[in-house]
Protein backbone atom coordinates (compact mmCIF):
# COMPACT_ATOMS: atom_id res chain seq x y z
CA UNK A 1 0.00 0.00 0.00
CA UNK A 2 1.46 3.40 -1.35
CA UNK A 3 2.08 5.99 1.26
CA UNK A 4 -0.71 8.11 -0.23
CA UNK A 5 -3.73 6.06 1.03
CA UNK A 6 -2.47 7.19 4.54
CA UNK A 7 -3.11 11.12 3.79
CA UNK A 8 -6.16 12.59 5.24
CA UNK A 9 -7.64 15.50 3.00
CA UNK A 10 -8.54 18.51 4.70
CA UNK A 11 -12.38 19.33 3.69
CA UNK A 12 -12.27 22.48 2.46
CA UNK A 13 -16.03 23.19 3.94
CA UNK A 14 -14.57 22.66 7.77
CA UNK A 15 -14.02 26.25 8.15
CA UNK A 16 -17.43 27.29 6.73
CA UNK A 17 -19.41 24.21 8.85
CA UNK A 18 -17.45 25.17 11.76
CA UNK A 19 -18.13 28.48 11.55
CA UNK A 20 -22.11 28.07 11.19
CA UNK A 21 -21.87 25.47 14.08
CA UNK A 22 -20.47 28.07 16.28
CA UNK A 23 -23.16 30.62 14.73
CA UNK A 24 -26.59 28.32 15.84
CA UNK A 25 -24.63 28.01 19.58
CA UNK A 26 -25.24 32.03 19.54
CA UNK A 27 -28.37 31.81 18.68
CA UNK A 28 -30.03 30.99 22.43
CA UNK A 29 -33.97 31.79 21.65
CA UNK A 30 -36.11 30.74 18.22
CA UNK A 31 -32.35 29.61 17.04
CA UNK A 32 -33.60 27.52 14.48
CA UNK A 33 -35.97 30.58 12.73
CA UNK A 34 -32.96 32.86 13.14
CA UNK A 35 -30.69 30.30 11.69
CA UNK A 36 -32.97 30.00 8.54
CA UNK A 37 -33.65 33.74 8.60
CA UNK A 38 -29.70 34.58 8.15
CA UNK A 39 -29.78 31.37 5.46
CA UNK A 40 -32.36 33.27 3.40
CA UNK A 41 -30.94 36.48 2.96
CA UNK A 42 -27.92 34.34 1.53
CA UNK A 43 -30.01 32.15 -0.98
CA UNK A 44 -32.40 35.00 -2.01
CA UNK A 45 -32.27 35.23 -5.68
CA UNK A 46 -32.06 38.84 -5.81
CA UNK A 47 -31.60 42.08 -3.48
CA UNK A 48 -33.67 41.40 0.01
CA UNK A 49 -36.46 43.58 -0.41
CA UNK A 50 -38.61 43.09 2.39
CA UNK A 51 -38.91 40.56 5.28
CA UNK A 52 -42.14 38.77 3.83
CA UNK A 53 -40.28 37.91 1.25
CA UNK A 54 -37.95 35.89 2.83
CA UNK A 55 -40.50 33.47 3.79
CA UNK A 56 -40.95 32.35 0.26
CA UNK A 57 -37.11 31.39 -0.12
CA UNK A 58 -36.73 27.72 -0.45
CA UNK A 59 -34.07 27.59 1.96
CA UNK A 60 -36.60 29.55 4.86
CA UNK A 61 -39.04 26.48 6.07
CA UNK A 62 -41.23 28.61 8.51
CA UNK A 63 -43.65 30.87 7.74
CA UNK A 64 -44.00 34.67 7.49
CA UNK A 65 -45.28 34.90 11.10
CA UNK A 66 -42.49 32.87 12.62
CA UNK A 67 -39.67 35.30 10.77
CA UNK A 68 -40.84 37.75 12.57
CA UNK A 69 -41.60 36.28 15.78
CA UNK A 70 -37.90 35.00 15.63
CA UNK A 71 -36.61 38.83 14.98
CA UNK A 72 -38.81 40.44 17.42
CA UNK A 73 -38.59 37.72 20.61
CA UNK A 74 -35.54 36.02 19.21
CA UNK A 75 -32.21 36.23 21.08
CA UNK A 76 -28.78 36.32 20.27
CA UNK A 77 -25.19 35.51 22.79
CA UNK A 78 -23.71 38.70 20.78
CA UNK A 79 -20.93 38.28 23.18
CA UNK A 80 -20.30 34.82 22.03
CA UNK A 81 -20.67 36.05 18.76
CA UNK A 82 -18.58 38.44 18.72
CA UNK A 83 -15.52 35.77 20.19
CA UNK A 84 -16.37 33.71 16.94
CA UNK A 85 -15.71 36.23 14.40
CA UNK A 86 -12.12 36.96 16.32
CA UNK A 87 -11.31 33.35 16.03
CA UNK A 88 -11.84 33.64 11.89
CA UNK A 89 -9.05 34.23 10.02
CA UNK A 90 -8.39 37.65 9.22
CA UNK A 91 -6.70 39.49 6.33
CA UNK A 92 -3.32 41.04 6.66
CA UNK A 93 -1.23 44.36 5.27
CA UNK A 94 1.54 43.61 3.58
CA UNK A 95 3.45 44.12 6.66
CA UNK A 96 1.76 41.47 8.04
CA UNK A 97 -0.51 43.36 11.12
CA UNK A 98 -4.08 43.65 10.73
CA UNK A 99 -5.69 47.45 9.58
CA UNK A 100 -9.15 48.06 11.37
CA UNK A 101 -11.29 50.77 9.87
CA UNK A 102 -13.59 52.13 11.92
CA UNK A 103 -16.78 54.10 10.79
CA UNK A 104 -20.63 55.14 11.33
CA UNK A 105 -23.43 53.70 9.40
CA UNK A 106 -27.08 54.78 9.83
CA UNK A 107 -30.62 53.02 10.07
CA UNK A 108 -32.26 55.94 9.05
CA UNK A 109 -35.69 55.78 10.45
CA UNK A 110 -37.93 59.40 10.16
CA UNK A 111 -41.06 58.19 10.64
CA UNK A 112 -40.68 55.26 13.47
CA UNK A 113 -42.17 57.81 15.94
CA UNK A 114 -43.27 54.86 18.23
CA UNK A 115 -39.54 53.42 18.33
CA UNK A 116 -37.38 54.90 21.34
CA UNK A 117 -33.60 56.03 20.76
CA UNK A 118 -33.49 57.84 17.74
CA UNK A 119 -30.94 60.01 17.58
CA UNK A 120 -29.88 62.98 14.47
CA UNK A 121 -27.92 60.93 11.89
CA UNK A 122 -25.82 63.58 9.47
CA UNK A 123 -26.51 62.13 5.88
CA UNK A 124 -24.98 63.61 2.91
CA UNK A 125 -27.65 65.30 1.09
CA UNK A 126 -28.66 64.64 -2.70
CA UNK A 127 -27.65 66.99 -5.00
CA UNK A 128 -26.96 69.75 -2.27
CA UNK A 129 -23.32 70.08 -0.78
CA UNK A 130 -24.66 69.87 2.91
CA UNK A 131 -25.23 67.14 5.76
CA UNK A 132 -28.91 66.94 6.54
CA UNK A 133 -29.83 65.30 9.78
CA UNK A 134 -32.25 62.58 9.90
CA UNK A 135 -33.81 60.91 13.02
CA UNK A 136 -32.37 57.06 12.80
CA UNK A 137 -30.37 54.51 14.60
CA UNK A 138 -26.53 54.66 14.13
CA UNK A 139 -23.60 51.74 14.35
CA UNK A 140 -20.46 52.05 15.11
CA UNK A 141 -18.79 49.25 12.51
CA UNK A 142 -15.23 47.87 13.07
CA UNK A 143 -13.78 45.97 10.04
CA UNK A 144 -10.72 44.63 9.14
CA UNK A 145 -8.91 45.54 5.56
CA UNK A 146 -7.77 43.48 2.95
CA UNK A 147 -5.14 44.21 0.71
CA UNK A 148 -5.18 45.12 -3.21
CA UNK A 149 -7.92 46.54 -5.31
CA UNK A 150 -11.17 44.40 -4.15
CA UNK A 151 -14.38 45.07 -2.20
CA UNK A 152 -13.85 42.54 0.66
CA UNK A 153 -13.33 43.09 3.99
CA UNK A 154 -14.26 41.51 7.64
CA UNK A 155 -16.89 42.99 9.50
CA UNK A 156 -15.92 42.15 13.04
CA UNK A 157 -18.07 44.45 15.68
CA UNK A 158 -21.45 46.26 15.61
CA UNK A 159 -22.67 48.86 18.23
CA UNK A 160 -25.66 50.99 18.14
CA UNK A 161 -24.76 54.42 19.78
CA UNK A 162 -27.19 55.33 22.27
CA UNK A 163 -28.57 59.06 22.85
CA UNK A 164 -25.72 61.15 24.44
CA UNK A 165 -22.95 58.61 23.77
CA UNK A 166 -19.56 60.60 22.26
CA UNK A 167 -18.60 58.98 19.00
CA UNK A 168 -15.25 58.84 19.99
CA UNK A 169 -15.70 57.58 23.42
CA UNK A 170 -17.75 54.68 22.25
CA UNK A 171 -15.25 53.87 19.21
CA UNK A 172 -12.45 53.69 21.98
CA UNK A 173 -14.18 51.25 23.90
CA UNK A 174 -15.53 49.24 21.12
CA UNK A 175 -12.09 48.96 19.33
CA UNK A 176 -10.15 48.20 22.95
CA UNK A 177 -12.78 45.32 23.73
CA UNK A 178 -11.86 43.79 20.05
CA UNK A 179 -8.27 44.48 20.46
CA UNK A 180 -8.60 42.06 23.72
CA UNK A 181 -10.36 39.30 21.52
CA UNK A 182 -8.03 39.39 18.45
CA UNK A 183 -5.15 38.86 21.38
CA UNK A 184 -7.05 36.27 23.41
CA UNK A 185 -7.70 34.70 20.10
CA UNK A 186 -4.34 34.44 19.01
CA UNK A 187 -4.94 36.95 16.16
CA UNK A 188 -2.01 39.09 17.88
CA UNK A 189 1.53 38.23 19.94
CA UNK A 190 3.88 39.88 21.30
CA UNK A 191 6.60 41.13 18.76
CA UNK A 192 4.14 41.63 15.87
CA UNK A 193 3.44 44.67 14.21
CA UNK A 194 1.08 46.89 16.17
CA UNK A 195 -2.58 46.64 14.81
CA UNK A 196 -3.50 49.95 12.49
CA UNK A 197 -6.69 51.76 13.41
CA UNK A 198 -8.21 53.71 9.99
CA UNK A 199 -11.10 56.61 10.77
CA UNK A 200 -12.22 59.06 8.75
CA UNK A 201 -12.24 63.26 9.50
CA UNK A 202 -15.52 62.47 11.49
CA UNK A 203 -13.08 61.46 14.26
CA UNK A 204 -11.31 63.20 17.19
CA UNK A 205 -7.81 60.75 16.00
CA UNK A 206 -5.88 62.60 18.69
CA UNK A 207 -8.30 61.53 21.27
CA UNK A 208 -8.71 58.22 20.09
CA UNK A 209 -5.08 57.58 20.58
CA UNK A 210 -5.13 58.97 23.61
CA UNK A 211 -7.67 56.37 24.84
CA UNK A 212 -6.16 53.73 23.33
CA UNK A 213 -2.29 54.69 24.45
CA UNK A 214 -1.99 51.10 26.45
CA UNK A 215 -2.44 48.90 23.53
CA UNK A 216 -0.99 48.23 21.08
CA UNK A 217 -2.32 49.77 18.40
CA UNK A 218 -1.80 52.88 16.07
CA UNK A 219 -4.31 55.36 14.65
CA UNK A 220 -4.41 56.68 11.46
CA UNK A 221 -7.13 59.14 10.52
CA UNK A 222 -8.11 62.06 7.98
CA UNK A 223 -7.78 66.17 9.85
CA UNK A 224 -9.81 68.52 8.17
CA UNK A 225 -8.35 70.94 5.76
CA UNK A 226 -8.36 73.98 8.01
CA UNK A 227 -6.64 72.95 10.96
CA UNK A 228 -3.62 74.31 12.89
CA UNK A 229 -1.36 72.03 14.51
CA UNK A 230 1.04 73.34 16.84
CA UNK A 231 5.38 72.02 17.06
CA UNK A 232 7.56 70.96 20.43
CA UNK A 233 8.41 73.27 22.88
CA UNK A 234 12.02 74.84 21.25
CA UNK A 235 14.59 74.42 23.79
CA UNK A 236 15.09 77.40 26.46
CA UNK A 237 17.42 80.23 26.05
CA UNK A 238 18.97 81.08 29.89
CA UNK A 239 18.60 83.45 31.65
CA UNK A 240 14.94 83.58 30.86
CA UNK A 241 12.68 83.55 33.00
CA UNK A 242 9.00 82.83 33.44
CA UNK A 243 6.72 80.43 33.06
CA UNK A 244 7.93 77.80 30.68
CA UNK A 245 5.52 77.36 27.04
CA UNK A 246 3.80 74.20 26.74
CA UNK A 247 3.08 74.75 22.74
CA UNK A 248 6.37 75.81 19.78
CA UNK A 249 5.14 77.48 16.62
CA UNK A 250 1.97 76.93 14.73
CA UNK A 251 1.42 74.14 11.89
CA UNK A 252 -0.97 75.72 9.42
CA UNK A 253 -2.59 73.57 7.10
CA UNK A 254 -3.55 76.07 4.72
CA UNK A 255 0.01 78.43 4.97
CA UNK A 256 2.95 76.60 3.29
CA UNK A 257 4.94 79.18 4.68
CA UNK A 258 4.56 77.26 8.49
CA UNK A 259 5.33 73.81 7.29
CA UNK A 260 9.34 74.69 6.48
CA UNK A 261 11.09 71.02 4.84
CA UNK A 262 9.13 67.83 5.77
CA UNK A 263 10.69 65.16 7.84
CA UNK A 264 10.14 62.54 4.59
CA UNK A 265 9.14 62.88 1.49
CA UNK A 266 8.01 60.10 -1.18
CA UNK A 267 6.56 60.28 -4.61
CA UNK A 268 4.83 56.96 -6.62
CA UNK A 269 3.49 56.45 -9.48
CA UNK A 270 -0.29 54.99 -9.61
CA UNK A 271 -2.38 53.54 -12.58
CA UNK A 272 -5.31 55.55 -11.49
CA UNK A 273 -4.30 58.46 -9.58
CA UNK A 274 -0.90 59.43 -11.06
CA UNK A 275 1.79 60.82 -9.82
CA UNK A 276 1.46 60.60 -5.91
CA UNK A 277 3.46 62.94 -3.68
CA UNK A 278 3.16 62.21 0.53
CA UNK A 279 5.12 64.48 2.76
CA UNK A 280 5.22 64.27 6.26
CA UNK A 281 6.12 66.36 9.34
CA UNK A 282 6.94 64.83 13.14
CA UNK A 283 6.01 65.40 16.41
CA UNK A 284 3.02 67.79 15.70
CA UNK A 285 0.12 68.16 18.29
CA UNK A 286 -3.69 70.03 18.72
CA UNK A 287 -3.78 72.28 21.52
CA UNK A 288 -6.13 71.25 23.46
CA UNK A 289 -8.53 73.25 25.83
CA UNK A 290 -11.13 72.34 28.47
CA UNK A 291 -13.85 72.04 26.23
CA UNK A 292 -16.42 69.64 24.39
CA UNK A 293 -15.12 66.08 25.42
CA UNK A 294 -12.12 67.47 27.54
CA UNK A 295 -14.35 69.31 29.69
CA UNK A 296 -13.85 66.47 32.54
CA UNK A 297 -10.42 66.58 32.14
CA UNK A 298 -8.36 67.74 35.73
CA UNK A 299 -5.48 69.34 35.39
CA UNK A 300 -2.92 70.27 32.78
CA UNK A 301 -4.52 69.02 28.82
CA UNK A 302 -2.14 65.94 27.47
CA UNK A 303 0.18 66.89 24.63
CA UNK A 304 -0.48 64.34 21.81
CA UNK A 305 2.15 64.08 19.48
CA UNK A 306 2.02 62.37 15.96
CA UNK A 307 2.96 62.80 12.12
CA UNK A 308 0.96 64.57 9.76
CA UNK A 309 1.14 63.43 6.49
CA UNK A 310 -0.04 65.30 3.23
CA UNK A 311 -0.71 63.09 0.43
CA UNK A 312 -1.53 65.25 -3.31
CA UNK A 313 -2.19 63.42 -6.26
CA UNK A 314 -2.25 64.40 -9.87
CA UNK A 315 -5.67 63.23 -10.96
CA UNK A 316 -9.05 61.28 -9.73
CA UNK A 317 -10.63 58.69 -11.96
CA UNK A 318 -13.73 60.86 -11.77
CA UNK A 319 -11.99 63.66 -13.51
CA UNK A 320 -12.99 66.05 -10.75
CA UNK A 321 -9.88 68.05 -9.15
CA UNK A 322 -7.88 66.47 -6.57
CA UNK A 323 -7.37 68.13 -3.17
CA UNK A 324 -4.64 67.25 -0.74
CA UNK A 325 -5.62 64.73 1.59
CA UNK A 326 -4.45 65.95 5.26
CA UNK A 327 -3.73 62.62 8.10
CA UNK A 328 -2.41 62.66 11.77
CA UNK A 329 -0.71 59.17 12.52
CA UNK A 330 -0.35 58.29 16.07
CA UNK A 331 3.14 57.45 15.49
CA UNK A 332 6.31 59.31 15.51
CA UNK A 333 9.44 60.14 13.45
CA UNK A 334 8.20 58.19 9.99
CA UNK A 335 10.44 56.53 7.52
CA UNK A 336 9.49 56.75 3.76
CA UNK A 337 8.59 53.31 3.81
CA UNK A 338 6.04 53.57 6.56
CA UNK A 339 4.72 57.26 5.00
CA UNK A 340 4.10 55.22 1.77
CA UNK A 341 2.38 52.48 3.53
CA UNK A 342 0.58 54.90 5.50
CA UNK A 343 -1.43 56.85 2.94
CA UNK A 344 -1.85 53.81 0.84
CA UNK A 345 -3.63 52.05 3.69
CA UNK A 346 -5.52 55.21 4.49
CA UNK A 347 -7.48 54.58 0.73
CA UNK A 348 -8.00 51.25 1.49
CA UNK A 349 -10.61 52.22 3.91
CA UNK A 350 -12.67 53.02 1.47
CA UNK A 351 -13.56 49.63 1.16
CA UNK A 352 -16.00 49.75 4.23
CA UNK A 353 -17.99 51.67 2.17
CA UNK A 354 -18.65 49.11 -0.27
CA UNK A 355 -19.38 46.56 2.84
CA UNK A 356 -22.02 48.97 3.82
CA UNK A 357 -23.19 49.27 0.63
CA UNK A 358 -23.71 45.37 0.11
CA UNK A 359 -25.55 45.36 3.66
CA UNK A 360 -28.17 48.10 2.53
CA UNK A 361 -28.48 47.57 -1.34
CA UNK A 362 -28.11 43.88 -1.73
CA UNK A 363 -28.39 41.93 1.59
CA UNK A 364 -31.12 43.81 3.06
CA UNK A 365 -30.14 45.37 6.26
CA UNK A 366 -32.17 48.84 6.70
CA UNK A 367 -35.38 47.01 4.77
CA UNK A 368 -36.70 45.68 7.78
CA UNK A 369 -39.21 47.83 9.53
CA UNK A 370 -39.15 47.00 12.80
CA UNK A 371 -40.03 48.71 16.02
CA UNK A 372 -37.74 48.44 18.64
CA UNK A 373 -33.91 48.90 18.84
CA UNK A 374 -33.36 45.54 20.25
CA UNK A 375 -34.63 43.76 16.84
CA UNK A 376 -32.58 46.38 14.71
CA UNK A 377 -29.67 44.97 16.82
CA UNK A 378 -30.73 41.30 16.50
CA UNK A 379 -31.11 41.71 12.69
CA UNK A 380 -27.57 43.32 12.11
CA UNK A 381 -25.88 40.91 13.66
CA UNK A 382 -27.87 38.39 11.72
CA UNK A 383 -26.44 40.38 8.53
CA UNK A 384 -22.71 40.16 9.97
CA UNK A 385 -22.82 36.57 10.62
CA UNK A 386 -24.38 35.93 7.02
CA UNK A 387 -21.36 37.96 5.49
CA UNK A 388 -18.76 36.26 7.18
CA UNK A 389 -20.07 33.00 5.68
CA UNK A 390 -19.84 34.48 2.31
CA UNK A 391 -15.86 35.40 3.62
CA UNK A 392 -15.75 31.88 4.30
CA UNK A 393 -17.22 30.27 0.78
CA UNK A 394 -14.94 32.81 -0.72
CA UNK A 395 -12.20 30.08 -2.20
CA UNK A 396 -15.57 27.54 -2.77
CA UNK A 397 -17.83 29.47 -4.90
CA UNK A 398 -17.86 29.40 -8.62
CA UNK A 399 -18.32 31.83 -10.88
CA UNK A 400 -22.09 31.69 -11.95
CA UNK A 401 -22.45 35.08 -14.24
CA UNK A 402 -25.06 36.32 -15.92
CA UNK A 403 -25.28 36.24 -19.82
CA UNK A 404 -24.04 39.56 -20.54
CA UNK A 405 -21.25 39.59 -17.49
CA UNK A 406 -17.70 39.65 -17.74
CA UNK A 407 -15.84 36.02 -16.51
CA UNK A 408 -14.40 36.68 -13.20
CA UNK A 409 -11.08 34.79 -12.34
CA UNK A 410 -11.62 33.17 -8.90
CA UNK A 411 -9.67 34.47 -6.35
CA UNK A 412 -11.14 38.08 -7.60
CA UNK A 413 -14.90 37.21 -7.39
CA UNK A 414 -16.85 39.66 -5.69
CA UNK A 415 -19.05 39.29 -2.35
CA UNK A 416 -22.09 39.65 -4.73
CA UNK A 417 -20.97 37.00 -6.95
CA UNK A 418 -20.19 34.23 -4.28
CA UNK A 419 -23.74 35.26 -2.77
CA UNK A 420 -25.28 33.85 -6.25
CA UNK A 421 -23.59 30.62 -6.18
CA UNK A 422 -24.14 29.94 -1.93
CA UNK A 423 -26.72 28.18 -2.43
CA UNK A 424 -25.37 25.27 -4.31
CA UNK A 425 -22.68 25.13 -1.55
CA UNK A 426 -25.53 25.59 1.10
CA UNK A 427 -25.81 21.52 0.68
CA UNK A 428 -22.28 21.03 1.25
CA UNK A 429 -22.04 22.50 4.66
CA UNK A 430 -23.41 21.55 8.07
CA UNK A 431 -27.19 22.78 8.83
CA UNK A 432 -27.74 22.30 12.12
CA UNK A 433 -31.56 23.93 12.02
CA UNK A 434 -34.12 22.04 13.25
CA UNK A 435 -37.41 21.11 11.21
CA UNK A 436 -40.04 23.70 12.24
CA UNK A 437 -43.01 22.04 14.10
CA UNK A 438 -46.78 22.25 12.79
CA UNK A 439 -48.51 25.03 14.47
CA UNK A 440 -51.86 26.91 13.90
CA UNK A 441 -52.01 30.51 14.30
CA UNK A 442 -53.40 32.46 16.85
CA UNK A 443 -57.22 34.27 17.23
CA UNK A 444 -55.74 37.64 16.88
CA UNK A 445 -58.20 40.74 18.20
CA UNK A 446 -61.88 39.46 17.75
CA UNK A 447 -63.25 41.65 14.79
CA UNK A 448 -64.65 45.09 15.78
CA UNK A 449 -62.69 45.28 19.04
CA UNK A 450 -60.71 48.27 18.53
CA UNK A 451 -57.03 48.43 20.04
CA UNK A 452 -57.40 49.82 23.80
CA UNK A 453 -53.61 49.95 24.30
CA UNK A 454 -52.41 52.33 21.72
CA UNK A 455 -48.40 52.48 21.44
CA UNK A 456 -46.38 54.82 23.13
CA UNK A 457 -44.47 57.38 21.09
CA UNK A 458 -40.84 58.89 21.87
CA UNK A 459 -39.10 62.35 20.77
CA UNK A 460 -35.98 62.01 18.89
CA UNK A 461 -33.23 63.17 20.89
CA UNK A 462 -31.43 66.31 20.24
CA UNK A 463 -28.25 67.29 21.79
CA UNK A 464 -28.04 70.77 23.44
CA UNK A 465 -26.31 73.08 25.65
CA UNK A 466 -28.66 73.22 29.22
CA UNK A 467 -30.28 77.08 29.11
CA UNK A 468 -29.08 77.37 25.71
CA UNK A 469 -31.09 79.98 23.65
CA UNK A 470 -28.80 81.29 20.94
CA UNK A 471 -30.17 80.47 17.23
CA UNK A 472 -28.65 78.61 14.84
CA UNK A 473 -26.46 81.39 12.49
CA UNK A 474 -25.42 80.85 8.58
CA UNK A 475 -22.07 78.89 8.21
CA UNK A 476 -19.32 81.46 6.70
CA UNK A 477 -17.73 80.99 3.42
CA UNK A 478 -14.91 81.76 4.73
CA UNK A 479 -14.36 80.35 8.35
CA UNK A 480 -11.20 80.98 10.09
CA UNK A 481 -8.54 78.13 10.89
CA UNK A 482 -9.27 75.40 13.66
CA UNK A 483 -6.35 76.63 16.08
CA UNK A 484 -8.17 74.36 19.37
CA UNK A 485 -8.45 70.79 19.16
Amino acid sequence: MSLSHHVVRQDPFAGLSRFRDEFSSCLTRRADALFELADAVLCADGPVRSLVELSLVGEHRRGHGGLYDALSAGRVDVARLRRALAMVRLPRAADGRPVLAADLTCWLRPDAHTSPQRILCHTYGRGKDQHIPVPGWPYSVICALETGRNSWTAPLDALRLAPGDDAATVTARQARELVERLIDAGQWTDGDPEILIVVDSGYDVPRLAFLLKDLPVQVLGRMRSDRVLRRGVPPREPGVRGRPPRHGGEFVFGDPATWNTPDAQTVTAKRLYGTAVARAWGRLHPRLTHRSAWTAQLGALPVIEGTVIRSQVEHLPSGATPKPVWLWWSGTDATTVQVNRLWQAFLRRFGIEHTFRLFKQTLGRTCPRVRTPEAADRWTWLILAAFTQLRLARPLAADLRRPWGKPTPPDKLTPARVRRGFRHLRPKATCPAGAPKLTRPGPGRPPGRKNSEPTARYDVHTVSKPGSTKRRTKKSTTPRPRRTG
